[in-house]
């Protein structure tokens, strides 16, 4: 996927219950009436992890809890009383399946509107009345024992025709094809724009530089759309951004030239992540804390990999390139119907102070699921809304994504997942589009590689909570980085091909990772700013990924060789992040100059969890109070943005942050 990073981008709800800072007002651990603290879980601070660290004063407010304080409820505490993943959540799952085509087929449908045989020759009019092997022999240079692709012999073909010749002299000159070019379009079985306006020889890099501009539609459309997002509203934005992506992609089909064809990839690029991540965000939003590992994985697991394994043959059997941006744009019409079956954001209506209208969503799917919620409840989440609406207003109005480099161990971490995301994007997108130079056939090479994301997905759900981030994605970037390069030493064919595949499914792994990475290790009161300038370095480098593609022109395994090195190198990079899984995610700067101090580059969490069992049995007075929601933000929803693609965009991101403030219960 394919992601996806999206972009108003997308980010983890699973951390709905951060704590605040100490300090922060309204959301407190005083704010809450009674806890079982017996039954809370114990947490890893983010520092020293051979150590349990006390939270005395919270367990204080927790003992003696102020009864005139009314309690504080959000999202996740209201949504299990809806219905977590009642009938109202399994439509909205399902209405994901439009939109998971959408961005699948604008991401990936480039590759087949500039497909290129490999077999492709100076076309001579005056020879075609001969069959292609006489056309070739008489008009076309031997390099290493293959027709050449770009010159023919500069002689009078009339005369030779007379002569009765069959066969070329190779001391004829030679000279750059003059008439356009013919092609062999047995492997692929149809004429696509780059055929047509012959972007071979000189100008092959041409639909390497449509592709990377593409990519900067791509980062224009988010800041726009995001912006839309946070003014408008995200249904607004999702039906903007796949009208936008209908129309140019609509306009494709019609165009003349290279720059008229790359405007309008410029343009379709406004659509992409955008015409599914705002979609993605909502549905997440209503889904209970219980299932979203579910939903966030699966929709990407089936539904974006089964439309990627679907889009080859669509195009294989259109067999016509103007026709299939036809058929892959004319469905994003299906998102004018948006506002009749899917519910704006609750979130960003509480944050535009519109409580009332959040409330009434929420009472909605509470019918649809046949629940009943006392309206005291709601008058409590309304009231916690408006308290955590201002204090977030005043918390994010004094940071920016500056304040990340000004510390010493912070600017280190930011640095280190810039470069990372950085490499993991441009690894991922350079494996999108290599398969056309694996030495098989196309479309169903396309389609294998595709499907890696739903064991990919699977794997890294069952997986991610159990081993940690760090060692997970070093092991998955470097895995990904040995497969490719190996697939240099191996024969052109199937087995360079299933290497390349298995290098393609780890970094399916490593993009996941590396997008809830940097969600969890910046701190909270810059966590929205910080990864979408982390996400927007990831299209820059994605920018550059077609290039790298590129240099197969020049020998076949350089853009493995380049992909590898930078897997492995990218790989090795992630061991110097700290771990966050069973940590506290930092809050404040300054809790963010300090997490992970005293961690060694050695921890492992599995080894930690059996070092933490042996010291509870040691020191069962010893606990470190954590409140249930804040596990369950953390923890059981930790592996949430697990299978995004190309999501994170800075409004809805920021948003998304503002409108879930954490609480100590």
């Amino acid at each position: 996927m394919e992601g996806q990073a999206k972009q108003a981008y997308f980010v983890n709800e699973a951390y709905n219950h951060e704590e605040q800072p100490h300090g922060a007002g309204g959301g407190g651990a005083d704010t809450v009436a009674t806890v079982a603290t017996d039954n809370l879980p114990r947490r890893r601070s983010g520092g020293n992890t051979k150590e349990l660290q006390l939270h005395l004063s919270n367990k204080k407010a927790l003992d003696q809890p102020d009864a005139h304080t009314a309690p504080t409820i959000d999202f996740d505490d209201i949504l299990p009383l809806i219905g977590e993943f009642g009938r109202a959540q399994k439509i909205l799952f399902l209405l994901m399946i439009p939109f998971s085509f959408f961005v699948a087929f604008v991401y990936f449908s480039q590759i087949f509107l500039t497909l290129i045989p490999e077999q492709h020759w100076c076309h001579v009019p005056e020879l075609d009345a001969l069959d292609v092997e006489a056309r070739l022999a008489l008009s076309i240079p031997m390099v290493k024992g293959e027709y050449n692709n770009c010159y023919m012999y500069d002689v009078n073909y009339t005369e030779v025709l007379a002569q009765g010749r069959i066969m070329a002299d190779p001391k004829w000159p030679q000279v750059k094809c003059r008439n356009g070019w013919s092609y062999n379009f047995t492997e692929i079985p149809y004429s696509t724009v780059a055929t047509e306006q012959n972007w071979v020889c000189d100008d092959a890099a041409l639909p390497t530089y449509a592709q990377s501009i593409f990519f900067l539609g791509a980062i224009v459309g988010g800041l726009l759309f995001g912006w839309v997002a946070d003014r408008f509203g995200r249904i607004p934005a999702l039906i903007s951004c796949n009208m936008m992506g209908l129309v140019a992609g609509v306009a494709t089909a019609f165009v003349n030239n290279f720059w008229q064809f790359a405007i309008m990839r410029f343009f379709v690029g406004f659509a992409f992540d955008n015409c599914f991540t705002m979609m993605y965000i909502l549905v997440l939003e209503y889904v209970g804390p219980k299932y979203r590992t579910f939903v966030a994985n699966m929709s990407i697991a089936i539904f974006f990999t089964g439309a990627a394994c679907i889009l080859p043959w669509i195009a294989y059997y259109l067999a016509d390139w103007k026709l299939l941006t036809i058929v892959t744009s004319a469905p994003l019409l299906l998102a004018v119907l948006t506002p009749f079956v899917v519910p704006e954001s609750a979130r960003w209506l509480v944050s535009q102070g519109k409580v009332d209208k959040a409330i009434g969503i929420l009472k909605k799917l509470e019918k649809r699921n046949g629940r009943q919620v006392p309206l005291q409840t709601y008058q409590h989440f309304g009231d916690s809304c408006k308290r955590m609406r201002d204090q977030e207003q005043a918390q994010n109005a004094s940071y920016s994504v500056l304040d990340l480099f000004k510390s010493p161990r912070l600017r280190r971490t930011t640095l280190l997942l810039i470069v990372i995301w950085m490499a993991i994007s441009l690894v991922f997108d350079g494996h999108v589009r290599n398969v056309g130079s694996l030495g098989l056939d196309i479309f169903f090479t396309f389609t294998v590689a595709s499907f890696t994301e739903l064991p990919a997905d699977t794997l890294l759900t069952v997986t991610l909570d159990r081993f940690g981030r760090r060692w997970l994605a070093c092991g998955s970037m470097v895995a990904s980085g040995i497969f490719s390069l190996l697939a240099t030493v191996v024969p052109v064919g199937v087995y360079s091909a299933a290497l390349a595949i298995m290098g393609r499914f780890f970094v399916n792994i490593s993009y996941n990772i590396g997008l809830q990475y940097a969600a969890e290790i910046l701190p909270t009161v810059v966590r929205a700013q910080g990864v979408a300038f982390i996400h927007i370095m990831g299209y820059v480098a994605s920018i550059i990924a077609p290039f790298v593609v590129y240099l197969a022109n020049i020998s076949p395994a350089l853009p493995l060789i380049i992909l590898g090195l930078l897997g492995i190198i990218g790989g090795l990079l992630a061991l110097l992040l700290p771990e966050t899984l069973h940590h506290d995610l930092p809050q404040t700067l300054n809790d963010g100059e300090e997490f992970g101090r005293g961690q060694s580059i050695w921890d492992f969490p599995c080894l930690a969890k059996q070092l933490d069992e042996e010291d509870d049995k040691c020191n069962a007075d010893v606990e470190e109070v954590r409140s249930q929601a804040f596990v369950r933000g953390t923890q059981t929803g930790a592996s949430l943005n697990a299978s995004t693609r190309g999501e994170l965009r800075s409004s809805i991101l920021r948003r998304s942050i503002q409108s879930r403030n954490s609480t100590k219960l």
